[in-house]
């Protein structure tokens, strides 16, 4: 008979504690997720060159989003703007275009390859990056940073 209310007292315990955890937070103050600190970014590996490959053609107007970080420096985000129809290559050219407008071609060369891959180049001298996907809103397209 005791090990039954032990039991039920294990059991009432555990539902209650279930029901806690699933209770939605009140106050409007503070919020656990809130309090929490940012997740760190992961380690960045840097290097002269990079290779951004594209495959497929955009299924929907979207924005494509890297980041730019000079070793020692402080990052910088390149925004591609897409429509909904356009090509691997004009997904490329697009991408080529707006690294040369927003990050400048001094202290690195970017050029195309085979009509899919861009290709950046730190010139000798220029300190090496670190080169990200942040993100993609483009269906469709599949766009990879390699370290060449």
């Amino acid at each position: 008979m005791k090990i039954a209310r032990v039991v039920m007292a294990g059991s009432a315990l555990l539902v209650a504690s279930l029901a806690l955890a699933q209770a939605p937070a009140t106050g409007t103050t503070t919020d656990a997720a809130a309090a929490a600190p940012a997740t760190p970014e992961k380690k960045l590996s840097y290097t002269d060159d990079y290779r951004i490959s594209v495959n497929h053609d955009a299924d929907s107007d979207g924005v494509i989003v890297f980041r730019v970080t000079p070793k020692g420096g402080a990052a910088q985000d390149i925004t591609v703007t897409i429509k909904k129809g356009t090509s691997e290559n004009d997904v490329a050219r697009a991408i080529k275009k707006a690294f040369e407008e927003q990050l400048g071609s001094k202290g690195q060369s970017i050029e195309m390859e085979d009509g899919e891959n861009v290709i950046i180049e730190r010139s000798m001298g220029s300190k090496d990056i670190s080169l990200l996907l942040v993100s993609s809103t483009v269906k469709g397209v599949s766009v990879k940073v390699h370290r060449d």
